[in-house]
């Protein structure tokens, strides 16, 4: 009984022997287990602290950013408001009003003195669009810089983005505009000059910024765009002067006595009330042939004494050659009309 005890002693001893190393080593194991889960815990925390700073330093900085932009904004509108007040408004207004009265009355003098002198008539028109553009420059300058004074920065920022603006949204009123300068200045023709612009003919009666308007024989007032102008053929009858050539055409028949029919054209142009005998009276003969019919076309050229009488001249040196060719039995009434005979 006492050996068995000894024996089951020591199989225990044995048991715990073998039992003891892999307990240490189990516990040894949770140990380090244990102590990197709280290494890794304390680096997310560190993550998750980090990161929250930085959103809350990003959000400061996004509100200091909102502050700094609504300061400016508020300056800016404080700026505007003082730059463009009601009293300056006014002011402005007043002052543009005052301009256009002004430079009205001043045109209207000038039209008025033009009238009266034939010599200067034309150099006097021609002034007026020109003394238009200058005033109303003046004006809106000294509205602008004077009234509304505005900072310089502000005047360049402001000028360029509405000249930007502008040049994108009206670029076909721009091209008048900037056509009409370029006719007044350049003087291809004036107020005042007989001009012919695709099938309209007539006198210039006003060179505006975006249209030029003439007045045909008719008595129709024609606009045409600047822009047109510029791209298109102007044929100017006078270039300035009070006197333009005019020419008066005649279909006679093929055996005419050319040299008495000459004579009696120049003559007929000499006595008129509307000859301008400064310049040459000249007369041309050619030879043409319609619906199969040979006639002679005299072309009879002359200068009128001012541009305005064009027609009138025309229509006297018509009147007084074809009453002498007649009388002097050149031509009958029937070859007049077109109905040529053999002689």
């Amino acid at each position: 009984m006492k050996r068995l005890k000894i024996h089951q002693v020591k199989v225990l001893i044995i048991a715990l022997l073998f039992c003891l190393p892999g307990f240490c080593l189990s516990q040894s194991a949770d140990t380090v287990y244990t102590d990197s889960l709280k290494a890794d815990s304390a680096k997310i925390a560190l993550v998750i602290s980090s990161a929250d700073t930085a959103k809350t330093s990003e959000k400061k900085s996004e509100d200091k950013n909102l502050i700094e932009k609504m300061v400016q904004d508020d300056e800016v509108t404080s700026k505007l408001s003082d730059v463009f007040s009601p009293a300056k408004i006014i002011w402005a207004i007043i002052f543009l009003a005052i301009s256009f009265f002004v430079i009205k009355f001043i045109i209207k003098i000038l039209s008025l003195i033009s009238e009266k002198s034939t010599r200067y008539r034309l150099t006097l028109k021609g002034l007026i669009p020109i003394v238009r553009i200058l005033a109303w420059t003046a004006s809106l300058s000294i509205v602008i810089i004077v009234i509304f004074a505005p900072p310089i920065e502000s005047l360049v920022v402001v000028t360029g983005s509405l000249g930007i603006a502008v040049g994108f949204a009206s670029q076909d009123i721009l091209k008048n505009i900037f056509g009409g300068i370029m006719i007044i200045f350049d003087r291809t023709f004036q107020v005042g000059d007989k001009v012919a612009i695709g099938e309209h003919y007539g006198e210039v009666l006003n060179i505006g910024l975006r249209s030029t308007r003439i007045v045909t024989a008719d008595d129709s007032v024609v606009s045409v765009p600047n822009g047109d102008l510029i791209s298109k053929a102007v044929s100017n009858s006078n270039s300035g002067e009070t006197n333009c050539q005019v020419v008066a055409e005649f279909y006679l028949p093929p055996y005419i006595d050319t040299a008495k029919a000459r004579d009696i054209a120049i003559q007929a142009a000499q006595v008129s009330r509307y000859v301008y005998l400064n310049k040459p009276i000249t007369v041309i003969f050619i030879n043409e042939v319609h619906h199969g019919k040979p006639f002679l076309k005299m072309r009879l050229k002359a200068y009128v004494l001012d541009i305005r009488y064009e027609f009138a001249f025309m229509s006297d040196m018509t009147e007084s050659t074809i009453k002498e060719l007649v009388r002097n039995e050149l031509v009958t009434k029937e070859e007049l009309a077109g109905e040529f005979k053999d002689r």
